[in-house]
Parts: structure tokens; C-alpha cells; sequence
């Protein structure tokens, strides 16, 4: 599925605060795994009631995804969208021959199924 330009702008614009930026390159880094937001919110070394308000907005925007586990709430990041916004800013390149750039080519996952 192709990404649309108003939700790459959407992604971009929620992804445009230093806080949420570094909250999304901390879920990517724990992959499948993810957090609840009182370690992200210790990792980071931020309030508690910051991070749970920066993903809700993200969890808006789906850049995250959010889990039920007993009190907490777990939280990843949405790899397969990540995929997604770099494709969209990567499918015209070359003239739409992004095969001719291959060092713009998007990543795989690092994890097997991680992108699922």
C-alpha cells in the first residue's frame, strides 16, 4: 500500500518535536518489544505525564501502536509504517528508478518479522 501525501505530512509534522522524535528512535531501537511509558519516561529521563501525552499524539498519528498489559500500557513503534514514509520519500528517485540509487534504497528490518 502506497503512502499518501497528507499522511506523510501528518507523520512528519507529529514526528517534528525533539520529544517525540526521541521517543520514536527509542521504540524503533526495542523493536517487537517495545515499552510501557514509565520506562520510556525514565529512559529518557522525561515526566511521566510529557511522555504519555507525546504518545497519545503519536498513537493518533499511528505512529505507534498501543497494548493492554494488566495496569500498563505497552507501546512500539509502527515499523511497517516507518517502511512506508521512507518508501514514499524514496519511490521518485532516479525518475522513479530508485533501483539506479541503491544507497537510498530502504532498509530492511534488523529483526526477522519485526516489520509485521
Amino acid at each position: 500500500m502506497s503512502l499518501q501525501k497528507d499522511t506523510a505530512v501528518k507523520l512528519f509534522e507529529t514526528l517534528a518535536s525533539g520529544v517525540r522524535l526521541d521517543i520514536y528512535r527509542l521504540l524503533v531501537r526495542q523493536g517487537h518489544e517495545g515499552m510501557v511509558a514509565g520506562q520510556i519516561a525514565a529512559n529518557l529521563d522525561l515526566p511521566a505525564n510529557n511522555v504519555s501525552f507525546h504518545l497519545k499524539g503519536m498513537n493518533h498519528a499511528g505512529l505507534v501502536t498501543v497494548e493492554q498489559e494488566g495496569r500498563f500500557q505497552r507501546y512500539r513503534a509502527n515499523l511497517a509504517l516507518m517502511q512506508q514514509l521512507l518508501a514514499y520519500l524514496t519511490d521518485e528517485c532516479c525518475a522513479g528508478q530508485p533501483q539506479q540509487c541503491p544507497a537510498l534504497a530502504v532498509p530492511a528490518c534488523p529483526a526477522p518479522g519485526c516489520c509485521n
